[in-house]
């Protein structure tokens, strides 16, 4: 087929997943003729194999984390879950991996669906090849979204093929719980995946390479007292420690570290980062390098490509489902605006049609027991930033809230406040139930509120929020 027997739309997405949709719902709201393209299932990683199942599988583990916790209860949950019964709740959130209520969606917005894989074929030309080999060549008179995110990076072990180590997707898709499970890596999907499988029957045995620990681009308390909940958990959590050959024999997987350890094991997780899905998607044809992270200004629109945008976890800002529809928002907004022909888009830092929060204030909850949430810069990394900061720690077990949360209650919470303007630069949560407070933080951080109006935000007594006085007091007393 021939670019003149081609469809012409006014946008052209590639990729179906959350970020995606957000691309096409925007566009489609600016009433632009908007096609969508999906290799897979409508609805992404994130519906099928990330988010959605991986929390599934947390739910439970953490209420009963909770239960035990309070006198009157803790003695009607001491036994084992219901594995079968979790996975099943979980399979419900995946709708069976069948896609049909997020097609239905596509549909409703007005956008259209092609199946198939879509790959740039030159500027503002994109070839679909349908699963049964038959192509059609989509145009774009305004931009082509590239929204094909990212996959589980896989190290260059000889032979690991051959053992079929799981990923991000086994870990949340699988079937039943491995009797034995080691997990290579130390953040967030290495540790969430820990804490679920470990729950639901799995012996687990986590390797982290280096001495940095767990969660390491978090406030190293969050680490360490995630670390200690996994140890006291039952699970075998080994730090500076790599594994140098895997081989699967009679079923059994064996790893062997550098430290000469031998560990059998059912399965084997590798949660070791992420690559960009950007492998086969044509960027050769308009002078990009194919497999590469794309890069983006604030608006999402590759350098040096003034109809090409990328975003969501292709363009390597912040590789989280939330970031990247807020990407897409923000995108969807700067294509409109280019469309109707703005002369000059609302770019400043927090406009609408600038990516901001990418670089100040990217929030992220880590499902684990305990829960950490953090949102804006670490000490170190506002040090780095060249901000004047301090750092105020407070206990979380000394707010009543977190007493009546339940007893034993560990956490730790910490306010980086820049030193001359008087504004929160980032906020870190550690605790049971911390994931549904960051959003307050989340809301301190973007709105740059003074720490003098914050003393009148009220917090509800008692709820374990109230750490944001007992934060600000701390603040003002040292």
């Amino acid at each position: 087929m021939t670019q003149s027997d081609s469809i012409a739309y006014d946008v052209v997405v590639i990729g179906a997943g959350p970020v995606g949709e957000n691309v096409a719902d925007r566009t489609r709201a600016a009433g632009l003729a908007t096609a969508i393209v999906e290799s897979e299932l409508v609805g992404g990683e994130c519906s099928y194999w990330a988010c959605m199942p991986s929390k599934a599988l947390l739910r439970p583990v953490l209420a009963r984390a909770d239960a035990r916790r309070l006198p009157g209860l803790a003695d009607s949950v001491r036994g084992p879950l219901d594995t079968a019964a979790v996975l099943a709740r979980r399979d419900g959130f995946t709708s069976h991996w069948k896609d049909d209520g997020q097609v239905q969606w596509v549909e409703g917005i007005g956008a259209d669906l092609y199946r198939g894989l879509g790959r740039l074929a030159g500027p503002r030309t994109v070839e679909v090849t349908a699963p049964d080999g038959t192509r059609r060549v989509l145009t774009a008179r305004h931009a082509v979204a590239v929204c094909t995110g990212s996959a589980a990076a896989l190290p260059a072990l000889p032979g690991l093929a051959d053992v079929r180590p799981w990923t991000s997707r086994e870990a949340t898709s699988a079937e039943s719980a491995p009797g034995r499970l080691i997990v290579v890596g130390g953040g967030v999907v290495a540790v969430e995946m820990a804490t679920a499988w470990q729950a639901l029957g799995s012996r687990v045995t986590l390797l982290v390479r280096g001495e940095a620990g767990l969660l390491a681009r978090m406030e190293p308390f969050a680490g360490e007292l995630v670390a200690e909940a996994l140890t006291e958990a039952g699970v075998d959590l080994r730090t500076g420690t790599s594994v140098r050959s895997v081989t699967r024999e009679d079923g059994t997987v064996v790893a062997v570290t550098d430290t000469g350890d031998r560990i059998e094991a059912d399965e084997i997780l590798f949660a070791t980062g992420r690559v960009p899905r950007t492998g086969d998607i044509g960027l050769e044809t308009v002078g990009l390098e194919p497999g590469s992270w794309l890069s983006v200004d604030d608006s999402l629109r590759v350098d040096g490509h003034d109809w090409l945008y990328a975003v969501g976890d292709v363009n390597h800002r912040a590789l989280l489902t939330h970031q990247g529809k807020y990407q897409a928002r923000v995108a969807g907004a700067a294509i409109a605006a280019r469309a109707s022909g703005v002369p000059i888009l609302e770019s400043d830092p927090w406009g609408a049609h600038a990516a901001t929060a990418d670089h100040a204030a990217v929030p992220q909850v880590v499902f684990t027991d305990p829960e950490a949430a953090s949102v804006g810069l670490s000490l170190a990394e506002a040090e780095q930033a060249g901000h004047r900061v301090r750092a105020v720690d407070v206990d979380l077990a000394t707010v009543a809230g977190a007493g009546l949360y339940g007893d034993d209650y560990k956490g730790r919470a910490r306010m980086v406040v820049d030193l001359e303007d008087e504004i929160i630069r980032g906020v870190t949560f550690v605790g049971p139930g911390v994931g549904e407070m960051i959003h307050s933080a989340t809301v301190a951080v973007v709105g740059q509120v003074p720490l003098s109006r914050l003393w009148h935000a009220v917090p509800s007594y008692p709820t374990v929020s109230e750490v944001w006085l007992r934060l600000l007091e701390a603040y003002r007393d040292n």
